[in-house]
């Protein structure tokens, strides 16, 4: 274990066997309940803006946290070409029924939305620390098919299913995005919003409106599928996909602080 300049404790959790064996890098912070267990996107690690500001408000506020970075994300080992829905929702309930202690709130950004809403699903009948809330930051549910494959064309398509993944230009990185075959195939386990969605807690969810790749109306479907009365949206007029910027992370720790 070593301690990274923030004080939260890097930790490392082993899931898997043989081939399918992955190290999970999980940074931990003390502190009291109810803890904040973060979820992050695709393709962006626990030390991004976001992350960083709730953990720096928990050591303000003596809230326990926990971070981690899904297998080919961030300080975590495996490929990302390996990552799918239901590999990366493995590692969370790993993670969260390893270290979370006492009542939880799942923040989820992106991606992250819909492995928290996945991830409360699972925990139903185990001897797990509660979910007492969820923040949900441009929740990309069901992305796999309703964000990505049903608005890709048919020569995209066809490169999926004849070489197995297509490499997608990104506005956050140099990098492409590499989308797997196997990605868009294994995402169709999870769908959620073809039913009611029971997440069993209060629920709280940040939409910008400039948001180009999760569009608004995507968090109102989403909202509109949410079996419960506590829930909030708020839609930021001005804001785009990473609400990272200051206005943006006060409103995320108001919605946090609630709980």
């Amino acid at each position: 274990m070593n301690e990274s300049v923030d004080a939260s404790t890097l930790k490392s959790l082993t899931i898997g066997a043989g081939a399918d064996e992955r190290h999970i890098a999980v940074r931990q912070r003390p502190g009291t309940s109810p803890g904040l267990f973060w979820l992050g996107g695709f393709k962006s690690d626990m030390k991004g803006t976001k992350a960083e500001a709730l953990d720096r408000w928990g050591a303000a506020h003596g809230r326990a946290v926990t971070r981690f970075d899904y297998s080919g994300h961030g300080e975590s080992g495996g490929a990302f070409t390996d990552g799918t829905i239901g590999r990366w929702l493995e590692e969370s309930v790993a993670v969260y029924t390893q270290f979370a202690k006492g009542p939880q709130v799942l923040i989820g950004s992106s991606m992250g939305g819909w492995l928290a809403l996945l991830l409360a699903n699972e925990l139903k009948g185990r001897n797990a620390a509660p979910v007492a809330g969820m923040v949900l930051i441009a929740p990309a549910v069901d992305f796999t098919e309703e964000l990505m494959w049903k608005t890709m064309d048919a020569e995209v398509k066809r490169e999926i299913k004849l070489k197995g993944q297509w490499s997608r230009p990104s506005e956050y990185s140099s990098e492409p995005y590499v989308i797997t075959r196997k990605l868009i195939e294994e995402g169709r386990k999870h769908l959620m919003l073809d039913g009611l969605i029971e997440p069993g807690c209060p629920v709280r969810v940040l939409q910008g409106v400039q948001d180009p790749d999760v569009p608004w109306q995507h968090a109102v479907e989403l909202v509109s599928r949410i079996a419960r009365d506590d829930v909030v949206l708020t839609l930021v007029k001005d804001g785009d996909h990473r609400l990272s910027r200051p206005e943006d992370i006060e409103r995320l720790i108001a919605a946090v602080a609630e709980f």
